[in-house]
């Protein structure tokens, strides 16, 4: 007597579809969108005359030029950094290199309280560095300079862990084509490699600058919080919060959250143009 073969099925470490994603949902519910909903609805109660009148206060505006240019500032950085960085971890073998590689991630795991102290020791006027900076009239410390400092510091593994996945994926045998049709060594990485990679690039860039726009605990410390120089948005809504000014705490939050939401959605299509672009190139 013959018995059918019994249909295979894949063992999953996870339970179902169903309690998988109600799981997730709830946390998701919990963690995010409640909290995303009651500052919109605080915010909503301020009323639009309230809150424009808020936003667009000296004090206010002068936070958010700030916060946007030295988030522009250290985006920047890394953009160029970020790119050496991946470039260097993928093609070249060195002593240390898993070392390095490590380091990348440093910034993700080190409270970014310890790392606004650090950097502060360092680039004081009795710092490390300060000492050598300061007498040459670059202060960074209470500066803007030392705010895209700290944002660079926190938002450079951003880019390198965005583009070193996709340098890694690249065919080697487009670039040896391009040299056997005479082509220089900057030739095949400005027109073969950069192309390939810009995608995943620009993703990692957008991602850097929301992290810097966020960012509170490594920049209280070296920016000195100088209302209209050195005070960041974040910063001042925490300042109205402890007034117990929770409407101005919130109008202040919403226009991050704004900014945020906008550069999550480029985020998202920049991500999926560069998964797409990887497809088309395999």
């Amino acid at each position: 007597m013959s018995t059918a073969a019994a249909p295979f099925r894949a063992k999953r470490v996870l339970p179902g579809f169903t309690l998988s994603l109600g799981t997730t949902l709830l946390y998701l519910v919990l963690i995010v969108l409640i909290p995303i909903s009651a500052l919109i609805l605080k915010g909503a109660e301020i009323g639009p005359a309230a809150f424009w009148a808020i936003v667009s206060s000296e004090r206010a505006v002068a936070a958010f030029r700030i916060t946007l240019t030295a988030a522009a500032i250290a985006t920047a950085f890394n953009a160029v950094y970020g790119l050496l960085m991946a470039w260097v971890l993928v093609r070249h073998d060195f002593p240390g290199k898993r070392l390095l590689d490590a380091l990348m991630d440093v910034p993700f795991a080190l409270p970014t309280a310890v790392a606004g102290l650090s950097l502060t020791a360092l680039f004081s006027a009795n710092g490390w560095f300060g000492q050598v900076l300061h007498p040459a009239g670059i202060p960074v410390v209470y500066t803007i300079w030392g705010i895209a400092l700290a944002m660079a510091f926190t938002s450079i593994p951003f880019v390198v862990r965005t583009v070193q996945p996709v340098l890694e994926d690249l065919d080697p045998s487009l670039e040896q084509a391009a040299e056997t049709l005479g082509a220089t060594p900057w030739q095949v990485f400005a027109r073969v490699v950069f192309p390939a990679i810009l995608p995943a690039w620009l993703a990692g860039c957008t991602t850097a600058f929301a992290r810097s726009l966020g960012e509170f605990g490594a920049i209280v410390f070296i920016a000195g919080n100088l209302p209209g120089q050195t005070e960041i948005a974040a910063l001042l809504a925490y300042i109205r919060l402890e007034e117990y000014d929770y409407n101005g705490a919130a109008a202040i939050a919403l226009v991050l959250l704004g900014f945020a939401l906008v550069l999550l959605v480029v985020s998202n299509i920049l991500q999926s143009w560069a998964a797409r672009h990887r497809e088309a190139t395999r």
